[in-house]
């Protein structure tokens, strides 16, 4: 058996502190609305956020950075006829 150093983290948190809220603006009507992150899915993520005003659904992109600083964009979601 060989024996060599850890493999790295694929997600570094630096400090070990990561961002686990943040306030976005709903890309429909505007509204700041408070979202929960979660830096335990990893450094990229995807998902479908409701508006806390509209209540209109949109896409939350989510992108930590090494120091565990998240980067978040919310857009609109294109709505089925």
């Amino acid at each position: 058996m060989i024996v060599g150093p850890d493999p790295p983290d694929e997600f570094p948190l630096g400090d070990g502190t990561a961002d686990t809220t943040t306030t976005v603006r709903c890309p429909c009507c505007g509204a700041a609305n408070e979202v929960a992150l979660d830096p335990g899915s990893g450094a990229s993520q995807q998902y479908v956020e409701d508006c806390q005003v509209c209540c209109r659904p949109w896409r939350v992109s989510v992108r930590y950075g090494a120091s565990g600083r998240a980067t978040v964009r919310a857009e609109a979601l294109e709505e089925a006829d």
